[in-house]
């Protein structure tokens, strides 16, 4: 594999990640009966329409067919992708 084939790699790796965690706050939201849209206009009140937000929302499960996503969970997995703000906006929804 050479250098170019290796960043590629990363590149994707770094965003199926990045969608994984989108999906993983999306579905907490639906869990705690909470609106991901919102909540991510809150912290991000400059980015109104995410469409990897809304792609994740397609993904989602009503709350009864989803497994618990610990809060702890969804912080750290935010915190990790730099969404701060958010994570903020996640904790104060739950204070």
């Amino acid at each position: 594999m050479d250098k170019k084939e290796m960043e590629d790699q990363v590149i994707k790796s770094y965003q199926s990640d990045e969608k994984m965690m989108i999906l993983i706050y999306a579905q907490w939201c639906i869990n705690n009966d909470l609106d991901p849209e919102a909540l991510y206009v809150k912290a991000y009140p400059n980015q109104i329409h995410n469409p990897s937000l809304a792609e994740a929302m397609e993904l989602t499960v009503p709350k009864k067919e989803s497994e618990e996503i610990p809060t702890h969970t969804v912080l750290q997995v935010l915190q990790l992708f730099g969404n701060d703000d958010l994570a903020f906006i996640v904790q104060s929804e739950l204070d």
